[in-house]
C-alpha cells in the first residue's frame, strides 16, 4: 500500500508535458459545494499557470442529467461510455443506496483496471467501497457517515482524516477537505507556489494537511483561544453515543467543573451540558432526515437511553418529531 496516489499518474502528466485528463462523475443529489471544490481548483490552476494543466469532462450515472441538491442539472456523458481517464473524481452526497447499481459498480471497477486513479468526494468514497475499490486500504468519508461507513465496510480502515491517498485511490471527507486534496495534488504535481496562488484566489487559509482530523464544530481559532473548550468539544464529538458527564469531562481535562463551565460560557456563550446536547440532537436530526433508521436506533446512537426522553428533547429543540420530519421529506430514494 502507498499513500502517494498522485505519483501513480503517467510520467507525461507528472512532468507537465500534457494536461491531466479528468472525468468528474456527478451523482444525483450531490452538494454543489463539493462539486465546486473538485472542479474550480483545476480551473484556477490552469488560469494561474497560463496553460492547461488539467482538462476535465463531466459524466453522469445515466444519460439523464444529474440534479444537484440546489436543483441545478449537470449534463455529462453517461459514465458507461467513458473508456478511461488519468483521474476519475466521484462527487456524491445523498441517496447513495439507490444509485450504487450493479452497472455503476462494474463501470467503476473497469475504469480502475484501465489505470485511472479514482477519487471519492464526500459520499463518493461510499460508492468506491461498494465497488470493492477500497478493500484493504485506508479511506475516509464525511464525518457524519464515518461510524456507519467503518461498520458497513469492515475490510476498509476508516479514518477521520480530511483526505487520504492510498494505493490508486483518494478519498475526502467533504467539500472543504476536497479543496485541501486538490491543492495538495496541485502542489505535488506542479509546485507549492502554484498551489499557494490557487488557495489565495479562493481566500482559503489555512490549508489543512490530509491527516488533520475532521471536526463537527471545532475551529483553529477556537483551539487557539480556548484550547480546553476545543478539547472538550472533540471529546463530545467522539462520544455522541455515550456522552460523558460534565464532571468526567472536566476531570479528563484536569479542570474543575466550575472552571470548565466558565470557559465554555466565555468561549461560546453556553454551558458544556447544553452544547453537548445540541450536538447530539443535531446528529439525531441528520439521521432522521437522511436515513430510515428506526427512532429507537437514533435515540441510542445519540446517547438517549429512553425513547420518551429522546422524543421530548427532540421536540423541544426543533418543534416537531422525527415522524413529522419524515412525513415532510417523503420516502428516501
Amino acid at each position: 500500500m502507498t499513500d502517494s496516489a498522485e505519483l501513480l499518474f503517467p510520467d507525461a502528466v507528472r512532468s507537465g508535458q500534457r494536461p491531466m485528463q479528468v472525468t468528474v462523475l456527478v451523482m444525483d443529489r450531490t452538494n454543489i459545494l463539493s462539486l465546486a471544490a473538485a472542479v474550480d481548483p483545476m480551473r484556477a490552476a490552469n488560469r494561474r499557470a497560463g496553460r492547461d494543466l488539467f482538462e476535465w469532462q463531466f459524466a453522469t450515472p445515466t444519460p439523464a442529467p444529474a440534479v444537484l441538491t440546489a436543483g441545478l442539472p449537470v449534463q455529462g456523458l453517461p459514465i458507461a461510455e467513458i473508456s478511461g481517464a488519468d483521474l476519475l473524481i466521484i462527487v456524491a452526497s445523498f441517496g447513495l443506496d439507490a444509485q450504487a447499481t450493479t452497472a455503476l459498480r462494474a463501470t467503476l471497477r473497469r475504469l480502475s483496471r484501465s489505470g485511472a486513479v479514482i477519487a471519492g468526494v464526500d459520499g463518493g468514497s461510499q460508492l468506491m467501497a461498494r465497488a470493492g475499490l477500497l478493500d484493504g486500504l485506508r479511506a475516509t468519508t464525511h464525518w457524519e457517515d464515518l461510524e456507519t461507513y467503518g461498520a458497513q465496510f469492515p475490510r476498509i480502515t476508516a479514518v477521520r482524516d480530511r483526505f487520504i491517498l492510498s494505493g490508486r485511490t483518494m478519498t475526502t471527507g467533504g467539500a472543504s477537505p476536497c479543496l485541501d486534496l486538490m491543492l495538495h495534488l496541485i502542489s505535488r504535481l506542479h509546485g507549492r507556489e502554484l498551489a499557494t496562488r490557487v488557495a489565495s484566489a479562493f481566500i482559503y487559509d489555512p490549508v489543512h494537511a490530509g491527516n488533520t482530523p475532521q471536526r463537527l464544530a471545532q475551529s483553529s481559532a477556537l483551539a487557539k483561544r480556548a484550547p480546553a473548550v476545543a478539547q472538550a468539544i472533540q471529546i463530545m464529538e467522539d462520544s455522541l453515543e455515550t456522552p460523558p458527564s460534565v464532571e468526567r469531562l472536566a476531570m479528563q481535562l484536569g479542570l474543575s467543573r466550575r472552571r470548565l463551565e466558565q470557559q465554555f460560557r466565555e468561549a461560546i456563550g453556553t454551558p458544556p451540558h447544553a452544547y453537548g446536547l445540541s450536538l447530539r440532537l443535531a446528529e439525531a436530526r441528520r439521521l432522521a432526515t437522511d436515513t430510515n433508521r428506526p427512532v429507537q436506533d437514533i435515540a441510542l446512537a445519540t446517547g438517549f437511553a429512553s425513547h420518551a426522553g429522546f422524543a421530548r428533547a427532540f421536540r423541544r429543540e426543533f418543534g416537531h418529531s422525527v415522524r413529522d420530519i419524515r412525513r415532510t421529506r417523503g420516502p428516501l430514494s
